[in-house]
């Protein structure tokens, strides 16, 4: 008697329910799906568009949890800046010496990496931090200059959807020296035109003080489209005029593309005069920053 003859083999795997489709192409990476398997067939592109698909990427690799309950306007953009999450800054804590960092001002005794506390300091809040950069009498700073294309943001979605930027800093002063602290971040268009800044007044912390770590944070949100470049500078230098490095110390600065957009509900052109983004600065220079001295 002759075996039973197996079911036909498919002849697509079209033919595979839909479910099944989608569940195979969570297990693709997002950049082939969209630049190669979205363009096989109408029904690859139609799946692929879904934001279920999205949604389920995003769970498979814990962007969010099974009771992930805030509203999502786009699951597909939010998959890929979650994916891109990270500090653009690079070399942020003096890891690496001054590596990565271009060197605007070296007065006074130049720039110096030294281990925390350091003398006459104070702990990191985070004790994965071990190491800062330190100023010395006369100006000394530093800066970097993201290219947020060649760091994987493409230009519609800076363009289009413009998800709020993240800036921080961290400073502090040797109890027994008195310094001043700057910071400069600039978000720029291709050509380097200066789109949105936030620039406050310089902080000057007095002699013998408590040496705490203060923390700078500010958001860009709603700023105009074209944002190319984030420039991102600080330093200062000491009050005393002392030789060797008494100035600021700043160390774990950041540089973060969130996932979130803001945006605001008066317009978001910025007034005569004042350069977009600074209006929230100019109201109150100091709102963003904590512990201020």
């Amino acid at each position: 008697m002759d075996a039973p003859h197996p079911k036909a083999a498919l002849d697509s795997i079209n033919q595979l329910p839909e479910n099944i489709l989608l569940e195979l192409f969570t297990h693709v990476p997002a950049r082939q799906l969209l630049l190669n398997c979205r363009l096989v067939c109408s029904l690859w592109r139609d799946l692929i568009d879904l934001m279920t698909l999205w949604k389920r990427k995003c769970l498979r690799e814990g962007f969010i949890t099974e009771d992930w309950d805030q509203p999502v306007a786009d699951w597909k953009i939010f998959y890929f800046l979650r994916s891109l999450h990270r500090n653009l800054l690079r070399n942020p804590c003096a890891e690496e010496d001054m590596f990565a960092w271009q060197i605007d001002f070296n007065g006074g005794d130049r720039w110096k990496v030294e281990s925390l506390p350091g003398a006459h300091g104070t702990d990191f809040p985070d004790p994965k931090v071990k190491k800062y950069f330190v100023t010395s009498y006369e100006m000394c700073l530093k800066s970097q200059l993201v290219d947020l294309v060649a760091e994987g943001y493409w230009e519609e979605l800076l363009d289009t959807f413009r998800p709020d930027i993240v800036v921080k800093d961290w400073f502090a002063a040797r109890a027994d020296c008195g310094c001043t602290y700057q910071l400069k971040v600039q978000l720029t268009s291709a050509d380097y035109f200066v789109l949105a800044s936030f620039e406050p007044p310089p902080v000057t912390i007095q002699q013998w003080n408590n040496a705490a770590w203060t923390e700078v944070s500010y958001t860009f949100s709603d700023y105009p489209r074209g944002v190319r470049y984030i420039l991102f500078q600080h330093g200062g230098s000491d009050t005393q005029y002392w030789a060797g490095w008494y100035g600021p110390r700043v160390t774990n600065s950041s540089i973060v593309v969130s996932h979130k957009r803001t945006r605001n509900q008066a317009s978001s052109e910025a007034q005569p005069g004042q350069k977009h983004g600074q209006k929230e600065a100019a109201q109150s220079p100091y709102q963003a920053v904590l512990q201020i001295f």
